[in-house]
């Protein structure tokens, strides 16, 4: 097939997509998306690259190879786009400006990104819910909730999640180590987040509104939750009877009718139960009503 096509005004335009270049040497370039090259194929697992550097670069991603370290950190990374884009952080350099707000950027594709936040554009549609998103990465993690893909994994617990975040997040229980620390009670805390959200037990404060009731809330999770009771919206759903929940919490106390398990149990009489508000409706069966201080937990039951 005659892949280049002459043109009185558009003298070097592809035949397949129709796009027009200056020279002859970028349509050339160009030609080679097109034209898949059986030498530019990864025997691992068979992907195709228009070109060699292109599959070099990729190889690294079955090998672990992280040639380009930075001088300053010695962390090692696949490619020496990455390793500019990191030595950054340690330059401050922020050589993109929003001509809008003059906030400054380290990349050009950041810049770009956060124009989209003063024209409104979200130009990514979720083909499930029909939401829109200003960054492809964005859709790419919403999907997940459709599709129900973790594919991030917990080495020491197997656990999964849906997110890279979510995993560096869950890693800090297994170190246990709490380097967040209030300046109030002086309870500690994994994350900054946690932390965050226990300060306003102190402050009084509650940022996150329900726009039906106006009642607020100090989590935005919590209001989530709170939310579903208007909308009625259940998406956790027992994998056993197919019945539906609000809250993941609720989810979780329900699959225990299934296995038999009851954690929780009375130190007056040794009866078990499947929820601690279980236990505490029962121990006021008893004459002394201590409810918090009289039962405890059984690990591992």
């Amino acid at each position: 097939m005659q892949m280049i096509v002459n043109k009185e005004d558009n003298p070097l335009q592809c035949s397949e997509c129709l796009k027009d270049f200056s020279s002859k040497c970028s349509l050339l370039t160009h030609l080679r998306t097109h034209i898949v090259k059986k030498r530019c194929q990864c025997l691992v697992c068979l992907k195709d690259f228009s070109k060699n550097s292109e599959l070099v670069k990729h190889m690294r991603t079955h090998t672990g190879e992280r040639p380009y370290q930075c001088s300053q950190c010695l962390r090692k990374f696949s490619t020496k786009s990455i390793q500019v884009k990191h030595m950054k952080t340690h330059t401050g350099e922020k050589p993109f400006q929003c001509s809008e707000c003059l906030r400054d950027f380290k990349e050009k594709s950041n810049l770009e990104i956060h124009m989209k936040t003063h024209t409104g554009e979200k130009p990514f549609q979720c083909s499930e819910c029909l939401k829109h998103f200003a960054r492809k990465s964005y859709l790419v993690k919403h999907a997940r909730i459709h599709t129900g893909e973790k594919p991030y994994h917990c080495s020491e617990c197997l656990k999964d999640f849906a997110r890279k975040c979510y995993l560096v997040r869950h890693m800090i229980t297994h170190t246990g180590n709490k380097p967040h620390q209030c300046s109030e009670c002086l309870k500690v805390f994994s994350t900054t987040s946690h932390l965050t959200i226990h300060m306003r037990t102190h402050t009084g404060e509650s940022p996150f509104q329900c726009s039906e009731c106006l009642k607020d809330f100090k989590d935005k999770s919590n209001l989530v939750a709170h939310i579903r009771t208007h909308t009625g919206e259940k998406p956790y759903q027992c994998s056993q009877c197919l019945k539906e929940f609000s809250q993941k919490l609720q989810l979780m106390k329900h699959a225990r009718s299934h296995i038999g398990k009851k954690p929780y149990q009375c130190s007056k009489c040794l009866k078990d139960f499947i929820g601690k508000s279980n236990l505490v409706a029962h121990m006021r069966t008893h004459a002394e009503e201590k409810p918090l201080s009289l039962f405890r937990m059984i690990k591992n039951k």
